[in-house]
């Protein structure tokens, strides 16, 4: 992996295409996110490069932190993160990134937390089916039988159940960028991403599979 940007959902539309087609696309306002570390083999054991992205108050990071950000001569940031790219060492502290490390047609990978939909039933969590609607049957929307009987007297490991629905973290693989606008730091992904509107979004380039 060589590029990868921190960016915000801002919402889904729709663009015309070169050849007059209409495609649905997510918009996610991309960086400026800042170098604030480069790991290196001989140092760290690996390597990867540390950024930072959303600018905040001094007061709401603590001591190590902000002395993270003051020796890479950046604001403090609210989000950071590393990316193992390949070509690490090319990269310096204090260094932006930009959407315009994308292009059009490049191929991604997206990751980001799912929206979160509280706690909800087995229909709707898993897809189960429901009894009868009618009103003698007293068996509607319930989960139904669980396990056997005396043998083997318990519910297997991952049995669908009610529980907390979405709220973790998705990663959709091979999308496509349907434009790269430089200049408003904005990428247009064809299709939809995970996540609600103003949350956080990892776009990585794809990884290439031999």
């Amino acid at each position: 992996m060589k590029k990868a940007i921190l960016a915000r959902k801002v919402g889904m539309t729709q663009i015309w295409t070169d050849d007059g087609s209409l495609i649905p696309v997510t918009v996610l306002k991309a960086g400026p996110c800042v170098v604030t570390q480069v790991k290196t083999e001989e140092k760290d054991g690996y390597n990867a490069v540390q950024v930072g992205f959303e600018d905040i108050r001094e007061k709401l990071v603590n001591k190590p932190q902000k002395g993270l950000f003051e020796k890479a001569g950046t604001a403090v940031k609210r989000f950071v993160r590393e990316f193992r790219f390949e070509n690490a060492s090319e990269y310096t502290p204090g260094q932006e990134i930009k959407a315009d490390i994308f292009a059009d047609g490049d191929m991604i990978d997206v990751t980001a937390i799912s929206k979160g939909k509280g706690y909800q039933g087995a229909i709707k969590r898993f897809g189960q089916h429901r009894g009868p609607m009618t009103h003698g049957s007293k068996f509607h929307r319930h989960q139904g039988s669980n396990s056997a009987a005396s043998d083997p007297s318990r519910v297997f490991k991952g049995k669908g159940m009610p529980g907390h629905m979405g709220s973790v973290k998705v990663t959709v693989q091979n999308l496509t960028i349907a434009r790269v606008d430089a200049e408003e730091g904005l990428i247009l992904v064809k299709g939809s991403v995970p996540g609600p509107r103003k949350g956080l979004v990892t776009v990585r380039e794809a990884v290439k599979k031999n």
